[in-house]
């Protein structure tokens, strides 16, 4: 197919582009507000069109699919246009800034029959993918505990709007514990009832928070804690799943990289698991793709993405008020 690119980011230009291609697709067109921004992209990377108006993308019959990654403020009026004109959509997290607006989303690609998909990496990894047949096979029993840790230092050139504007959606919560609640989510097979949480400024956010901790209870009774943070140069990133039958040890694996280790741990000692090193992004791409075919479903749907909005949203009110929050997502 031929797509379009909706927002000239960072993440289009270092994963998906590529990742398109390596899945035998066209990239015709970049659309951003600055045409200079635009061009400028579509020049480092060999995209023939550079636009400023989205309705030029859109309009165009030749281009049946966009992907979406201008900020998040963005998101549910670019995607609701893109699906009135009869576009398949690939959508960067969180899918809105609000719960309301991602269910209309949804509620526009189904009626529309079009393929609407949330870009959560993560769950594309050979690695998260491999914790989660661990999981499912019982390896660890029963499921008591899982830690995410997703604190990182965030780069320079990523900081911008993420670390100043609340408007434009920036903050920790809406870019990294979005991502942990669908880990959550992909590995437990069920989502939180309720978060209790706190989130704080640690040197870099401003007007926004850079830091957050939280703790969600599962309905399976298993607890999740989890911690995210732009501010953590050496802290690293990853995950382990406590059960009654053993544990899962997994170090560097919170990334865009198919990178890190995993340990499994039971009575009968220390077992290292091998996973695929595929390309998280080119997996995302794959699994969408499949999806127009009407070969099954994109790695995370929509209703995925309104998940762990809802999840992200609650931690952060959780936080606000003091107050442990329901979480309530929709069947």
């Amino acid at each position: 197919m031929r797509w379009g690119l909706i927002g000239a980011s960072t993440i289009a230009g270092e994963h998906m582009i590529g990742a398109l291609r390596a899945a035998g697709q066209d990239v015709a067109a970049v659309v951003s507000t600055s045409a200079a921004r635009a061009e400028e992209f579509a020049r480092m990377n060999g995209i023939p069109g550079a636009e400023t108006r989205l309705e030029t993308v859109l309009d165009d019959p030749s281009i049946p699919a966009v992907y979406i990654s201008s900020t998040n403020e963005k998101h549910h009026d670019q995607a609701l246009a893109a699906i009135a004109a009869g576009k398949h959509v690939l959508c960067e997290k969180p899918l809105a800034m609000t719960v309301a607006e991602a269910e209309e989303m949804v509620r526009a690609a189904d009626g529309a029959g079009r393929v609407f998909a949330t870009n959560h990496h993560l769950r594309c990894s050979g690695s998260h993918r491999a914790i989660r047949d661990l999981i499912r096979a019982g390896r660890i029993g029963r499921v008591l505990s899982l830690r995410l840790f997703h604190a990182v230092h965030l780069p320079p050139h990523l900081q911008g709007w993420r670390i100043d504007n609340p408007e434009a959606g920036g903050g920790v919560i809406p870019d990294i514990t979005v991502h942990d609640a669908d880990v959550a989510r992909f590995l437990l097979d069920e989502t939180p009832v309720s978060v209790v949480a706190q989130l704080g400024t640690s040197g870099m956010g401003q007007g926004v928070e850079d830091s957050a901790m939280s703790v969600w209870a599962m309905p399976s009774g298993a607890m999740v804690l989890s911690h995210e943070s732009f501010t953590h140069p050496f802290a690293g990133s990853g995950l382990e799943a406590h059960g009654t039958e053993g544990s899962i040890f997994a170090s560097g694996v919170m990334t865009q990289a198919p990178v890190g280790e995993i340990t499994l741990v039971t009575a009968a000692g220390r077992e290292a698991v091998p996973y695929s090193a595929h390309d998280l992004y080119l997996q995302s791409v794959q699994d969408f793709l499949a999806a127009v075919a009407g070969l099954g479903q994109p790695a995370a749907t929509g209703k995925d993405g309104i998940a762990s909005l809802t999840v992200a949203l609650a931690v952060r009110e959780a936080a606000r008020t003091g107050q442990r929050q329901t979480v309530r997502v929709a069947a």
